[in-house]
């Protein structure tokens, strides 16, 4: 545990070094924006039947990108369900136009009653730490191939270790994409609470459709819409929202 402590910190402190000397460069990325959804949704679990408030900061240079993601409940309550991720990741793109990309994300929930800095395993005797490690990869195709593969699974902090993947494909209808995606689990005898079952299961199949909404000559609103359907959970959901 410790380890993993003293090696997150020197991550966090080497990633924010490197982004202060990334800044002034011109191959650098900076993407900020915020998205305000009727309900937190995620791979098929309704983490807050809740509007909610989802902010992203990230810095990308050559392939690589450092990024913040927030999840916070649009009331003056403090939610368990309110949430800030970090993740660091690393795509390279084919000249097929096929691109790949690996990822490691750490998912932290602030009221969750643990300190920031308890990066406690799952089985330590002083309880669990604040921090869940999970590490991915997806691969999509080009546009003449619009299928997505992508896998996760837990590795610190999850005595099931659980999985996720889920395959997407995309398209457009006139001015409005389309994201048709179906996800499942490995499920997890050990921690089947995290996605809702002890077996490999179906738990997101559904659809996104985006579109801008013109507002003005200069301003354009871009909306989605998502259904989706847990199938092991027999629950449907939607949920619209907008990025700013």
């Amino acid at each position: 545990m410790k380890l993993v402590k003293e090696c997150s910190v020197l991550l966090a402190v080497i990633m924010i070094c490197a982004c202060s000397q990334l800044v002034a460069q011109e191959e650098v990325d900076i993407t900020t924006g915020v998205d305000i959804v009727s309900r937190y949704f995620w791979r098929g679990l309704d983490i807050a039947n809740t509007p909610s408030l989802q902010p992203t900061l990230a810095v990308g240079y050559a392939g690589f990108e450092i990024g913040s993601w927030g999840a916070y409940t649009l009331s003056n309550e403090a939610f368990a369900s309110d949430e800030i991720d970090f993740w660091l990741s690393y795509t390279q793109a084919l000249e097929s136009g096929v691109e790949i990309s690996v990822m490691v994300i750490d998912y932290y929930f602030p009221n969750s009653g643990v300190d920031f800095f308890n990066f406690n395993n799952y089985d330590d005797e002083d309880g669990a730490g604040a921090h869940t490690l999970e590490i991915g990869a997806s691969v999509s195709g080009p546009e003449s191939f619009p299928i997505g593969v992508s896998g996760y699974i837990n590795v610190y902090n999850d005595a099931g270790n659980n999985t996720y993947f889920q395959l997407d494909y995309n398209t457009a209808v006139n001015e409005t994409e389309l994201n048709f995606f179906i996800g499942g689990t490995g499920g997890s005898e050990d921690n089947p609470g995290y996605y809702g079952t002890d077996e490999t299961a179906i738990i997101n199949i559904g659809v996104t459709g985006s579109r801008e909404i013109q507002i003005s000559d200069e301003f354009s609103l871009p909306l989605f819409v998502t259904f989706a359907i847990n199938p092991k959970a027999e629950v449907s959901y939607m949920v619209a929202g907008i990025s700013l």
